[in-house]
């Protein structure tokens, strides 16, 4: 069986990605396949690498409050290319408790809000077989 690939990116304006990358190589010493995409990326780049590098999580970070609109815009995408629930989709960073049941009903499968540790992150992913994510 193939290791799980994430796809790792920082929506809307935040200014850095120390938490991401940290969070990147921890992934990868836990054994996972990670694509980084970095800081910046607009949903349509994030849904347009997710599939041609055939990744089964999703995972982005917010720090600038824009983590509504993001994934509104992003599952919206998903929906009219017929990628609803192909990947899992992952958030974290600066998460408004109020705001983490609006995500889950948008279809966000977990959400990390700022003090969730890598061992949780690692913990939650490697529950997830590739096969499970269609």
């Amino acid at each position: 069986m193939r290791r799980l690939r994430v796809l790792l990116a920082k929506g809307g304006l935040d200014g850095h990605d120390r938490g991401l990358r940290v969070l990147a190589l921890a992934l990868r010493d836990a054994g996972f396949e990670v694509v980084y995409m970095g800081m910046r990326v607009p949903p349509e780049a994030v849904v347009r690498s997710a599939v041609q590098e055939d990744v089964d999580v999703i995972g982005l970070s917010f720090l600038s409050g824009a983590h509504m609109e993001y994934v509104e815009r992003l599952v919206q995408l998903l929906g009219s290319e017929g990628l609803t629930g192909r990947f899992r989709l992952v958030v974290g960073g600066l998460i408004p408790q109020g705001d983490i049941e609006r995500l889950l009903a948008l279809g966000v499968d977990r959400v990390f809000p700022v003090g969730s540790s890598i061992a949780e992150i690692v913990g939650y992913l490697s529950s997830i077989r590739p096969a499970d994510t269609g």
